[in-house]
């Protein structure tokens, strides 16, 4: 700001003095493509049409080679105060592959300087002309102060800015208790402004990061598409990475390839780009944003490229990683920094599938970045495809998922999950869409403070039959009970295959309801929601994630006690007369307790899953006077 206010006076001064007007031009020149400095660079402004110069890109293996570069022109303030260099890349390959997603961050060389980065094109071009990021605005970006601390985790970095607090990014916006991934995910993508156009036209947008994942499912892949498409990612089958890269580092260089490691072991899945320019243990790629989220850390890989793939819609680099070398740390409209001392946290990961007869492959492994929306998204797809991959069936199944997750600090929470389906395993989509995944979600984006995710172990069992029954009735063997004696019902059910069944249940009247009838409701037990407290602290939320059901197969028998309860200030209160809810509400607060009607369950083992519902009046005598 003061640069702007400085030019707007100079101006009158210097034409008042006859003088030479190169000052103002130059504040305006660091203004337009950015203020950073080298001998080595050339300005946007010095750009002219005709230039011809050179790029630096691996078209194959990890050694940088050359292509031809001829400008075209300079978009002026293409984004706010940054320019855009067009430029044509005659070259054999590229001639074929046009525009090439893997080539975000090609260095661009002009009479033998600097100018930017190869970042910007269109989709079904028919000629190879692409956009160039000025390397000053990108090195702004590699000069921005860092936090010491993202999610809770150090950076590991050196000297960092000390103005900055720790920072938490990407949490999701709304009732935690609401948490859904999809939703989640529509935020960050409009957030991000990364979506595909809505018309017809062709339009200049950065090269998106190929998201080349191995390991996994066609079906996955789509999964994957929908979810990180609008950030920024174009998931591809590949090979991506496969075991955490053992090889030793060889350090990166301008206009080698690049990874951003997002899972890796069984299952990979790794953005690939192109280094820019490194400075010391810094350096700066792509061009674009990856997903522009700004200050975060996510693991990085050395790479190398196996083959340029030509597509008419957008070319493709394949590659894999080498060696694992640093951390992403600052992801920005004009750039991805990686930090090579960088210590990124990742989330270590166990599938156990069982109940698939002779599967070569029962157990997978493999770990996951942290962030607050990517890692449960890529254990759900992990998950999906670790599943797929044991026992890809389309036959009536049966199944249940239990899913510990350990955090630093905190009790372990298991969570469980069933299902069934005539259409065979559970697909990436259900997992998603898991209780367990939710459950994560719900806990690494709480808004109280942050938490370390050790390590997540997934159990999950198939029966190939539907174990399935719907309570088809309920038959009232005691008519009438003495108050705190039992009650006999005899429920049917209806298998999904098979004749019917029957089941005896013995259910205690309490003394209480004497003079009554209880009306009492029968369902399965998992669909009973307890009453729990609107959590105030990541202690409660974690309490309550762990009071769910925790037998499956079972028969839940409800009824109303009549009385009102609270909860206020993380606490439950039940069976509470009228009074004692009204004095909890304060006349100078609008802070008042959430009221509900007590209702007492009894449960009791199913021999099988139940859907379905039903209800039955019980008469309760007089208590004999």
């Amino acid at each position: 700001m003061r640069q702007a206010v400085r030019t707007h006076f100079l101006f009158p001064l210097a034409a008042a003095l006859g003088l030479a007007f190169a000052l103002p031009t130059l504040v305006l020149d660091a203004q337009a493509d950015g203020r950073a400095q080298r001998s080595d660079i050339l300005p946007a402004s010095q750009i002219k049409k005709g230039m011809k110069g050179y790029g630096l890109t691996v078209f194959e293996g990890t050694k940088p080679e050359r292509f031809d570069v001829e400008v075209i022109d300079v978009l002026n303030n293409f984004r706010p105060r940054q320019e855009l260099i067009l430029i044509k890349t005659p070259h054999p390959r590229l001639d074929v592959a046009k525009i090439v997603a893997g080539m975000s961050g090609s260095p661009i060389y002009i009479e033998g300087k600097m100018v930017g980065a190869y970042a910007y094109g269109w989709s079904f071009g028919v000629e190879p002309v692409a956009g160039v990021t000025p390397i000053r605005s990108m090195l702004d970006d590699l000069e921005r102060p860092l936090p010491k601390m993202i999610h809770g985790y150090p950076l590991g970095i050196g000297p960092v800015h000390k103005a900055q607090p720790a920072l938490s990014t990407g949490r999701f916006a709304g009732d935690i208790s609401q948490y859904s991934l999809t939703e989640h995910a529509a935020q960050l993508a409009k957030a991000s402004a990364r979506a595909a156009p809505q018309h017809g036209y062709g339009e200049l947008t950065p090269v998106s990061t190929p998201l080349l994942m191995s390991g996994v499912s066609a079906e996955i892949i789509d999964m994957a598409r929908g979810v990180l498409e609008p950030l920024g990612l174009v998931p591809v089958q590949a090979g991506g990475g496969g075991q955490s890269p053992a090889g030793r580092a060889q350090g990166y260089v301008d206009g080698g390839a690049i990874g951003v490691n997002l899972v890796s072991g069984d299952i990979s899945a790794m953005g690939l780009g192109t280094v820019t320019r490194v400075e010391g243990e810094r350096l700066v790629a792509f061009g674009h944003p990856m997903m522009n989220v700004g200050v975060t850390s996510l693991p990085t890989t050395e790479a190398r490229v196996l083959w340029f793939m030509a597509s008419v819609q957008r070319s493709f680099k394949m590659g894999e990683a080498t060696a694992d070398n640093g951390a992403l740390v600052n992801d920005r409209e004009s750039s991805i920094v990686v930090d090579q001392k960088a210590k990124p946290p990742v989330v270590q990961v166990e599938v156990h599938v069982q109940g698939e007869p002779g599967a070569p492959y029962n157990d997978w492994t493999f770990q996951a970045a942290y962030d607050r929306f990517l890692t449960p998204s890529l254990l759900g797809m992990a998950i999906g495809s670790g599943i797929n991959n044991t026992a890809a069936e389309r036959r009536d199944v049966t199944w249940e998922m239990r899913t510990e997750l350990q955090f630093e600090g905190l009790s372990p929470i298991e969570i469980y999950d069933i299902g069934s389906s005539p259409t065979g395993t559970p697909t990436g989509p259900a997992v998603l869409e898991s209780t367990a995944i939710d459950a994560l979600g719900q806990v690494l984006n709480n808004p109280w403070q942050d938490v370390r995710l050790n390590k997540v172990r997934v159990n999950i069992s198939l029966r190939f039959a539907r174990e399935v029954a719907r309570i088809r009735g309920v038959q009232l063997l005691t008519p009438e009970v003495d108050p705190g004696g039992q009650a006999r019902l005899r429920v049917t059910l209806e298998p999904y295959d098979g004749p019917l069944l029957t089941q005896v249940y013995s259910l205690t009247i309490p003394a209480r309801y004497a003079g009554t009838s209880v009306n009492v409701r029968v369902r399965p037990g998992y669909m009973v929601e307890p009453v729990r407290a609107a959590p105030e602290s990541l202690p409660e939320l974690v309490a309550n994630l762990a009071a769910q059901p925790k037998e499956p197969k079972s028969i839940a028998f409800s009824y109303s006690t009549g009385e009102a309860g609270a909860a206020y200030h993380g606490q439950l209160a039940s069976n509470l007369p009228p009074h004692a809810v009204d004095r909890l509400s304060s006349t100078s607060s609008s802070i008042a307790p959430d009221r509900f009607l007590t209702e007492q369950h009894q449960f009791q083992k199913s021999p099988l899953y139940l859907i379905g519902a039903d209800a039955v009046d019980i008469k309760v005598r007089k208590q004999p006077r």
